[in-house]
């Protein structure tokens, strides 16, 4: 009986869900909207969500179907999206018009993930822009400035450690990965933490375990953000979508630490010490929240980003050679790289902004309408559409990236597109490895200063050479949100003659 009646029940779910995707559909053909239909339940990221391909793919597919359209409609699941394709038309929305698209998509919802849900990434309205003001002085110039040098200390354990490794072949998103949580950990919470000695400490295993979607992890996330009622549910039995070891451990570090300054009137150049200067009246786990977030976009798109880097340079050895030159040019200019040095390595920066290009973090821009805004027809010949309070949109990013129509041989790795001459010539718009508008990314200058500092001494000091298992072409693992290239990069790394 039990069965019979659970059989039922598992039916008119399915029959219901099929209906409500029926309707979506006469919902987009009644407006002229164009879109691939896809599977009930599963929408176009079938695909992505059974490990076939990457999200990115799934995006890549729809985009690429309307090429004369503005924006298209997309099925992320069951919700029904905006994807944006005109790169006019995403200024307006995260720019001019910002007000009707403050809100970003719950990525982690707060019933299930407290820490994260306090974070300024899942933020809206009023909240989001009294914390986005406040964490805006975290990042400043002059706080990264007082960073750096923890950054340097962090790149020379790298370099120190791979005197001893150069016969092996190196799988660098897990030698980049341990870079960035000790920068995070030196850096961002003052803590001596030395990941490639201490291989299994708890700061770097915390991370590790929150970036292991394992199939039921994927499953269970699609089903609380496609279901909110899940996620009630879920909070109702008290489980969490990330390992509760992880919160539970930021949330005993940063008021450990908290506890411990205060007492000893302690100051460091670090993000605790900024956070607890501008957050008298927060509590700590919205404290918490604000660095676990960035310990976790950290951890995993500054890592995607540098690991494909060097897995580039590898592949096109002239540029490598290129950008040895120009540092060493600097090493014998001017000695050891100083913060305001920066600026003056303009091939570095070149070769940043295209791997950034190129395997773009981003993925897309989401926004969750605010207040009622038309949009223009979707092409010529088409009707206006009203975008409702609670529609969600996607500006893509990385199909624009790769788009012929506004990046020549976009497979191409060429640094080139970004000189001085060239990149007055990059379209408005086309380009948003950070996102544009308010919303965008608030730890970029971080980012791209702990990227430079590792880049510039690792190529300096070593010339990464191709080994056995160095894949060639680049092709990406069809993951959620990490970019790594399928079987991984492996390189070798040969000292340089001194």
């Amino acid at each position: 009986m039990i069965t019979e009646l659970l059989i039922y029940l598992l039916v008119v779910i399915i029959i219901y869900h099929i209906f409500e995707y029926m309707k979506i559909q006469f919902h987009y053909d009644k407006c002229g909207i164009r879109y691939k239909p896809g599977v009930p339940i599963f929408g176009n990221t079938f695909s992505s969500i059974f490990g076939r391909r990457h999200f990115i793919d799934d995006l890549d597919a729809v985009y690429k179907a309307f090429p004369n359209d503005k924006y298209v409609g997309f099925f992320d699941g069951m919700k029904p999206i905006l994807l944006i394709r005109d790169p006019e038309l995403m200024k307006m929305i995260t720019i001019k018009d910002f007000n009707h698209f403050v809100n970003r998509k719950p990525f982690f919802p707060k019933e299930i993930e407290p820490l994260l849900g306090s974070s300024v990434l899942s933020l809206e309205g009023d909240e989001w822009r009294k914390m986005r003001s406040r964490l805006t002085v975290a990042f400043s110039a002059a706080k990264m400035k007082g960073m750096w040098p923890s950054m340097r200390a962090v790149s020379d354990q790298v370099m120190e450690y791979l005197k001893d490794h150069q016969s092996e072949d190196i799988e660098v998103a897990d030698l980049m990965r341990r870079y960035n949580t000790d920068v995070i950990a030196n850096a961002g919470m003052g803590l001596q933490v030395n990941s490639l000695k201490d291989r299994t400490n708890e700061f770097f295993m915390a991370g590790q375990q929150a970036i292991s979607f394992t199939i039921w992890r994927k499953i269970y996330y699609f089903l609380t953000i496609q279901f909110p009622i899940i996620a009630k549910l879920m909070q109702f039995l008290g489980l969490q979508l990330l390992p509760p070891a992880g919160t539970v451990f930021f949330r005993k570090i940063v008021s450990d630490s908290i506890a411990y300054r205060k007492k000893n009137n302690i100051i460091r150049h670090d993000f605790i010490n900024i956070l607890t200067e501008i957050s008298e009246d927060w509590t700590l786990d919205e404290i918490t929240g604000q660095i676990y977030f960035a310990f976790l976009a950290s951890y995993e798109s500054s890592t995607s980003t540098l690991s494909l880097c060097i897995h580039e340079l590898a592949l096109n050895p002239d540029i490598e050679e290129k950008l040895y030159q120009e540092v060493r040019s600097h090493q014998e200019r001017a000695g050891e790289l100083t913060f305001e040095d920066l600026p003056e390595l303009k091939y570095l920066d070149c070769v940043l902004s295209e791997i950034s290009r190129k395997w773009s973090a981003a993925v897309i821009m989401d926004r969750v309408c605010s207040s009622g805004y038309v949009l223009p027809p979707p092409r010529e010949g088409g009707k206006e559409y009203e975008v409702k309070v609670g529609d969600t949109i996607y500006n893509v990013v990385n199909p624009l990236h790769l788009d012929p129509n506004y990046f020549s041989d976009p497979e191409v790795f060429d640094p080139t597109r970004f000189s001085e001459g060239n990149k007055q010539n990059i379209k408005s718009f086309t380009y948003m490895p950070f996102g544009m508008g308010p919303r965008n990314c608030l730890g970029m200058r971080f980012a791209i200063i702990k990227m430079k500092v590792l880049l510039y001494h690792l190529v300096l000091n070593y010339k990464i050479v191709r080994c056995e298992k160095t894949v060639e072409p680049i092709r990406l693992q069809p993951l959620d949100f990490s970019i790594r290239a399928v079987g991984n990069t492996y390189v070798r790394f040969k000292a340089r003659a001194e």
